[in-house]
């Protein structure tokens, strides 16, 4: 069936998978399980809701904008939405290589919810219910189902949660505190105490959003125009063009006036008034802790983002605060091109409760209550691709536990969504994690360019892949494998290379057109008069096979990486955590062990603090135990 959608009510009380909540992560999670087959429900507070960007009116960026290219690879939604809203598309690094290059996109807010709300209309499988969860049903240790505020109760073999800010949501401004998971919109307070229920480790994390301005009180005439790039960098693997006007930001700088008003009132900031106990991100820092860790700086930047193409809405990135209304408005009129600025909406900080991710496997399963998933910003992360590509891997694996099928697990070797989860459910979080491409060791290999051809496969074989994106892939495999094929068709000397125009040495080694693609100023069309078949090949399909070609050989030196993380990978540790204590380990180990239950010896190499000494211990104590059961 396509996508229903109800009010206060349902037209069954059975299903396969139950997402709660209707943010980035859940929209995700519910389109990913229902591409699986399975009937799946969303339930919301309001329809009207999904597809919200309650922060910044972007998507994508370094490392973010890699999630999205996998999200969408595996047939996810926010790529080709983020691709109908967009007003400006940006690729970030330009002039570095494209494993660190990352697609942006200014989007329209209007224009991206109403096409997240299309999209889940029409997914099939997929019915929305707008309703408010009190209550999780559990059949022993297990999750059976939902309750409803109306006292209907939901059956379920999986439930995934993705509650986002909401979790005992407080939202802070000056000595002002509301209590809501956004401005308007109030927190999940019955739902964070079932949580408590089970024992799970929570903590308090805080993040912050500026204050909004007119636009039509802005005087953009004295400040730097930033274009988005006349050739824009799709999201989405089947997006052709945009039909949407695109538009320019502009570029202003906080004064030293800016600091000095912000100084004197660091008393009346939540963070700095004690009001805040959460811990903020340090990538996305609030003006106030920006005047007081970089303090010698006389001034930092700001980004002046349309919120949409008819919204009077300017978001200016890089002043979110939780200071009063009337310092933000002094602060603000003392930056360049503000001094006449309108606040439409003061900015504020926002505090919530997450779980230690920790407690989850790799399926973002929580381990101690068996059908039970967490997604997003529950899960101690920042950011509205963090929780897309989260609420994928809780959808495909929520689904799969449904249909009683193997896990579907993304390693660090696959996918930035395997480092991301790897890192939270085997470190941890102390501060809200946003993804980085430093954070990938093998970002050589994952690049956002070739991201279907990392995943789709895995999404078709996985049965997540839909039959409009399985064509466009295969008649794009089929075009890659065409052209190794006719540029491996004959090996060329260094003398006919360079008679061909080519600089290449004079080494006597023999080189097909792949080996010469490698070479950092020869592209395709160079190769046209040795290899004149190539004339005919698709320009994107060229385009891509020139950027295999350049990292093919770190590709390979990097394979003997991967391979290494396979083997560990392969070493499970059973239930070795369950006996006797392993002679040797530390104390604190021990413990850590004992908490994240490492499923591999891979796994337990990259809890914090793990040692090779500890490392051995383990090994050889699993080998110990393999000989006595031999």
């Amino acid at each position: 069936m396509t996508g229903v959608f109800h009010v206060k009510h349902t037209t069954s009380d059975s299903y396969d998978v139950i997402v709660i909540g209707g943010g980035h992560a859940g929209a995700e999670a519910a389109c990913a399980a229902a591409r699986c087959g399975v009937k799946t429900a969303l339930i919301t507070h309001a329809f009207a809701k999904i597809g919200e960007m309650s922060c910044n009116p972007a998507i994508g960026g370094l490392g973010k904008g890699h999630i999205v290219r996998e999200i969408d690879a595996l047939d996810g939604v926010m790529g080709r939405v983020a691709d109908q809203a967009g007003i400006q598309f940006r690729l970030l690094n330009r002039r570095k290589g494209p494993a660190v290059q990352g697609p942006r996109a200014q989007c329209d807010r209007a224009i991206y919810r109403t096409a997240m709300q299309a999209a889940v209309r029409a997914q099939r499988d997929l019915e929305v219910i707008e309703a408010e969860v009190t209550d999780l049903v559990l059949d022993g240790a297990s999750i059976a189902g939902v309750v409803l505020a109306t006292g209907e109760t939901l059956r379920a073999r999986a439930i995934i949660l993705t509650t986002g800010t909401f979790l005992r949501g407080l939202i802070h401004i000056g000595d002002r505190t509301l209590r809501g998971g956004r401005m308007g919109d109030r927190p999940s307070d019955r739902l964070a105490a079932r949580i408590d229920d089970f024992g799970l480790r929570l903590g308090r994390l805080k993040t912050g959003t500026p204050p909004r301005i007119d636009r039509r009180s802005i005087d953009f005439s004295g400040l730097a125009e930033q274009p988005g790039d006349p050739e824009p960098t799709f999201f989405s693997f089947l997006t052709k063009g945009t039909e949407t006007q695109q538009v320019a930001c502009h570029i202003t700088h906080t004064t030293t006036q800016t600091h000095d008003i912000i100084r004197e009132n660091l008393h009346r900031s939540a963070m700095y008034g004690g009001r805040i106990g959460g811990v903020g991100p340090r990538y996305c820092p609030s003006i106030e802790d920006k005047v007081v860790r970089f303090a010698e700086k006389a001034s930092h930047q700001i980004f002046l983002e349309p919120e949409g193409l008819t919204s009077n809405l300017i978001y200016p990135n890089g002043i979110s605060t939780s200071l009063p209304e009337d310092v933000q408005i002094a602060y603000v009129r003392s930056i360049p091109g503000m001094e006449r600025a309108e606040i439409m909406q003061p900015g504020y900080a926002i505090e919530y409760d997450y779980v230690d991710p920790t407690e989850l496997d790799r399926r973002l399963a929580v381990k101690s209550v068996p059908g039970l998933f967490l997604a997003g910003q529950i899960n101690g992360t920042t950011g509205y691709e963090e929780a897309a590509g989260q609420g994928l891997v809780a959808g495909l694996n929520a689904a799969r536990m449904a249909r009683d099928e193997a896990p579907l697990i993304f390693d660090r070797a696959d996918a930035y969504i395997g480092v991301m989860i790897d890192d939270l459910v085997t470190r941890g979080v102390s501060e809200p994690y946003r993804m980085f491409t430093s954070r990938a060791e093998f970002r050589l290999s994952l690049r956002a360019d070739n991201a279907d051809q990392r995943l789709t496969e895995i999404g078709i074989t996985a049965g997540c892949v839909g039959p409009d994106r399985m064509a466009a892939w295969r008649s794009k495999a089929d075009g890659l494998s065409e052209a190794r094929r006719l540029l491996s068709s004959r090996n060329v000397t260094p003398t006919e290379a360079n008679a061909d125009g080519l600089t290449i040495n004079l080494d006597g080694v023999r080189r097909d057109g792949l080996d010469l693609l490698a070479y950092p100023d020869i592209n395709i069309v160079d190769l046209h008069g040795l290899f004149p078949e190539l004339i005919a090949i698709d320009p994107q399909i060229a385009r891509q096979i020139e950027i295999d070609a350049t990292y093919a050989e770190y590709v390979r030196r990097q394979r003997a990486d991967v391979e290494a993380l396979r083997r560990d990978e392969s070493l499970s540790l059973g239930d070795l955590l369950d006996g006797d204590a392993i002679p040797g380990l530390s104390l604190e180990l021990a413990e850590k062990l004992k908490r994240v239950r490492p499923a591999t010896l891979g796994h337990a190499g990259r809890i914090e603090g793990m040692t090779p000494a500890a490392l051995t211990l383990l090994l050889a104590h699993l080998r110990k135990r393999e000989r006595r059961s031999a």
